[in-house]
């Protein structure tokens, strides 16, 4: 339900310049979904919807630019929350420890987040090596993930 309602929610801004949320709510109903305004505005939230102008002092909805980059770090922090049981470095490589079967979705979350420390990952069934840029940057990005995983 929540994932159809966003869908239908990136459909009508996509198509309608939408500038409030009673607006949104308005026309959610037109479509048959019955939500509160409170759940219209987590939803916004959720899929990182701005007001962009549009002139003569107008605004409208619209996907944040920057979208895709949180939603990697929002999928990095769950992949990590969910999966990484421990993390150490030596030199310019760093070792994540996860439960079987999650290294390559931890990889792939790194991967996605283009973080200009990481040379390259590799992963196996519950292990990802990275490569960083040196062992400062190594010992950095171990820290926060023994913070993310406190």
């Amino acid at each position: 339900m929540k994932n159809e309602r966003q869908d239908v929610i990136l459909s009508i801004i996509a198509q309608t310049p939408v500038q409030t949320q009673e607006q949104l709510l308005s026309l959610l109903r037109q479509r048959g979904i019955k939500c509160t305004q409170a759940t219209v505005s987590r939803d916004m939230k959720a899929l990182h919807l701005v007001k962009e102008p549009v002139g003569q002092g107008q605004y409208r909805y619209a996907v944040s630019a920057h979208r895709s980059r949180v939603n990697f770090a929002d999928k990095l922090q769950t992949v990590f929350r969910e999966s990484v049981l421990s993390v150490d470095s030596a030199q310019n490589l760093v070792v994540l420890k996860t439960m079987p079967g999650f290294a390559n979705a931890a990889a792939a979350a790194l991967d996605g987040m283009s973080h200009l420390d990481i040379v390259g990952t590799l992963a196996g069934d519950d292990t990802v090596l990275l490569v960083m840029r040196d062992s400062a940057a190594a010992a950095d990005f171990c820290a926060q993930v023994k913070e993310q995983l406190r």
